[in-house]
């Protein structure tokens, strides 16, 4: 019996409205095409094949309110073949959630869950909470956290509170702090790493940062919380710029990687560390203070999982 093809969809016309003004074309063509794999996305761009006003776009334009988007006819599956995830796994997330309100909902995302599906990935949680709230339409996720990283995640479920997080994000409105689990013993006068990040694809595929002067400016303050003799320290993170692995990089560059790093890690250090229980990355986004549209602040903070509480237990006792 041969599967049915899945229908190609007509041409459409879409007027910008005005609550998607500012928003990137790849961006928006994501929320519209749902299930659309990426590289489809930037496929369809990088052909012209889409068209703003009429006119050709790259990636990273802009909409404004009024623009006509033209979205050529593609291929997707029906919406109503995504698979359904497992009960468990929804009920997962749906524990994991901290607050939710009329505008936004915050989560402690378990270490190894990806945020989003891609890259050989079916599912994350943004797949996940669109089958766990069907009725809110504009779900999107607000930030990203690499996917063995747990902790606080902000999922918007309006436009306007997409906006203003955003903007808070670029500017002061949002602290996030992390811990995390450093090989030796980190300097309480070592309170801040200020160095350059550049991102480069491997021919893997794989996404690596390094330090470099050619990269982008980055800055992570840290602050030591505990220490393990001379063996380990947790430190608390706090990322003053938004920049792919930067805590990782950043700590790796001081000399004192993060436990159970795969790519920037020191394989000795996690080594001990696993011996002691601890298979996991141990980094952990654990607080966020947020400024809200109303003038009010909102703050958050969310507990590590038991594998990691009972790691540092055992590395007290050792």
């Amino acid at each position: 019996m041969t599967t049915p093809a899945s229908p190609i969809s007509a041409v459409r016309l879409l007027e910008v409205p005005p609550e998607y003004a500012g928003q990137r074309i790849d961006n928006f063509l994501r929320t519209q095409l749902k299930g659309a794999p990426k590289t489809l996305i930037y496929r369809i761009l990088r052909k012209g094949e889409v068209r703003v006003n009429k006119g050709r776009i790259k990636p990273d334009y802009k909409l404004q309110a009024g623009d006509v988007v033209r979205v050529p006819p593609i291929r997707l599956a029906e919406r109503d073949e995504a698979a359904p995830l497992a009960q468990s796994l929804l009920e997962r997330l749906e524990a994991a959630i901290v607050h939710e309100d009329k505008a936004l909902i915050v989560l402690n995302k378990p270490a190894g869950i990806a945020v989003h599906g891609g890259s050989g990935l079916s599912y994350g949680v943004i797949e996940a909470f669109r089958q766990l709230r069907p009725d809110t339409k504009d779900l999107e996720l607000v930030h990203r956290l690499d996917r063995d990283t747990s902790g606080l995640l902000m999922i918007a479920k309006k436009r306007s509170m997409l906006r203003h997080l955003h903007e808070a994000l670029r500017g002061d409105g949002v602290d996030k702090r992390y811990q995390a689990l450093v090989r030796g013993s980190w300097p309480t006068s070592k309170k801040q790493i200020n160095a350059p990040l550049l991102k480069n694809n491997l021919r893997s595929g794989e996404r690596m940062v390094e330090v470099n002067d050619q990269g982008k400016d980055a800055l992570t303050l840290f602050r030591v919380l505990r220490r393990f003799g001379e063996f380990a320290t947790l430190v608390e993170a706090s990322p003053v710029t938004g920049r792919t692995h930067q805590i990782r990089v950043h700590a790796k560059h001081a000399g004192h990687a993060i436990a159970g790093d795969p790519k920037y890690g020191d394989e000795d250090f996690t080594r001990e560390i696993r011996e002691l229980g601890g298979k996991r990355l141990f980094l952990h986004a654990y607080s966020l203070r947020i400024a809200m549209p109303d003038g009010g602040e909102l703050h958050v903070e969310a507990p590590v999982d038991a594998m990691w509480a009972q790691t540092l237990e055992r590395l007290s006792a050792s």
